[in-house]
């Protein structure tokens, strides 16, 4: 995107150069639009668990700007062959479902023949300009909080040689299919300062993007982070995606960790995740109310870091 030309806009409030979760636009006084697109081959095997997930983590950027969704559009490659009854309408009907979940329609979309199917949503968002969480903006002394347990790339590969029980992938979609929603809303009201979600380039690829944008660095806690059941022991069998093996490569010579570091867990924070949970930063004060708030409407919520003065590099991983 660097060498494409652009048109000089005041009201474009966030672009892609600070790698924020989605575009945002000032639309009239301080409302914004949020514009966000995403779609992916499947992780799983069912259709309509395929188009729940996906539809989710299409919604994530949204909540992660701090705004709410208001209208979203599929985005659909289908291979010509593909059997409608048994793939195509379960499939949609997941992502509808999830979109209704979430408190809106999907409106239309766009479909494309292609060889494999691929299925997210294009998503319009809407927030105070206020309320933009861009992921710049952490203070030193902030606590880092995520909100769903990692793992989940360690688990689809392992879910796609039949290592999952149905018990195992039932709670692994589970995850992947929960809407960021419920815990953006905890937040109103409190002093949170940066936020992004947790997706392809892991917890060390995002948080090193937050910090980076924010001009520090983030100590991140690692035997205090949620993990997936197994996911830590499909890591220690050498169950890792090719993802994460391009994460830790992306990100060298950007972390370091401590000596005597479980490599396992190592490998858990470079997980690539497929609808991730949200990474706040935001202040001890605020921490404790949203932990609160989360505990209270059963959701998860976990401490895992802090941030610091800048230092040598965005991220430290300690054991």
């Amino acid at each position: 995107m660097s060498g494409i030309p652009k048109i000089p806009d005041p009201n474009l409030v966030l672009g892609f150069e600070s790698s924020d979760d989605a575009a945002v636009y000032r639309v009239e006084g301080d409302l914004c639009l949020i514009h966000t697109v995403d779609f992916f081959p499947p992780i799983v095997d069912d259709p309509y668990e395929f188009g729940q997930v996906a539809a989710a983590n299409s919604l994530s950027d949204i909540y992660a700007m701090g705004g709410r969704p208001v209208s979203a559009l599929n985005v659909f490659c289908i291979p010509g062959d593909m059997d409608h009854e048994r793939v195509t309408k379960p499939l949609l009907l997941g992502g509808a479902d999830k979109a209704a979940e979430a408190g809106i329609n999907i409106s239309g979309g766009h479909t494309l023949e292609d060889t494999e199917p691929k299925y997210g949503l294009s998503v319009v968002g809407v927030a105070r300009e206020s309320e933009i969480l861009a992921n710049g903006g952490a203070r030193p002394g902030d606590l880092l909080i995520l909100t769903k347990p990692l793992g989940s790339g360690i688990l689809t590969t392992a879910d796609k040689v039949g290592l999952l029980t149905p018990e195992e992938h039932k709670d692994l979609v589970a995850v992947m299919a929960a809407l960021n929603r419920w815990p953006a809303e905890q937040i109103k009201g409190l002093d949170v300062t940066s936020c992004t979600d947790i997706t392809g380039f892991g917890l060390v690829g995002h948080g090193a993007e937050m910090a980076a944008a924010s001009g520090l660095t983030f100590e991140i806690y690692t035997d205090s982070l949620p993990l997936q059941r197994n996911a830590l022991e499909m890591a220690r069998d050498g169950i890792i995606p090719a993802g994460a093996y391009k994460n830790r490569q992306f990100m060298a010579g950007r972390y370091k960790t401590d000596k005597g570091m479980d490599l396992a867990l190592e490998d858990v924070c470079f997980d690539p995740q497929t609808s991730g949970g949200l990474l706040y930063s935001m202040s001890k004060e605020a921490s404790l109310v949203f932990l609160d708030r989360c505990k209270t409407a059963g959701l998860g919520a976990w401490i895992v870091g802090q941030v610091l003065e800048r230092e040598d590099v965005d991220i430290k991983l300690l054991a």
